[in-house]
């Protein structure tokens, strides 16, 4: 085969992959800090308050729905100083601890919107009702 035939056999090939409409939109980003709350003042033996770890965040798994909170979307962990970043095609969301409805915990669920190529910021405080 010449050269020229490798060329517009390729280009056959080619030509209709790259016709394909892309219609997904770029992602955006939501960001934020989980603040873990006590209202019992805690103090270890030596009388320093105790320290949160990266141990204490894993067990507040934070989730993303749908807007009408049927659809669990992503589930997250924040890192060891209590920060999440996560990518999300464009839309309305809501930010949720797993497990908020069980026992004594106390956060109030975020709505926000997710745009194209932009960071949105997005806090959640979690009160842990221990006394």
């Amino acid at each position: 085969m010449t050269p020229l035939k490798y060329l517009s056999f390729a280009c056959v090939f080619l030509v209709p992959a790259s016709s394909v409409p892309t219609n997904a939109a770029p992602s955006g980003f939501v960001e934020g800090r989980l603040k873990i709350i006590s209202p019992r003042e805690v103090e270890l033996a030596d009388g320093t308050p105790p320290v949160i770890t990266a141990q204490n965040y894993a067990e507040y798994p934070l989730i993303i729905l749908s807007e009408d909170q049927k659809k669990e979307i992503v589930r997250l962990t924040a890192d060891a100083n209590g920060n999440y970043h996560v990518a999300l095609p464009p839309g309305n969301y809501v930010l949720d601890v797993q497990g908020r409805m069980r026992g004594h915990l106390r956060a109030k669920p975020q709505r926000f919107t997710i745009v194209s190529n932009e960071t949105v910021r997005v806090d959640m405080d979690i009160d842990t009702g221990v006394r």
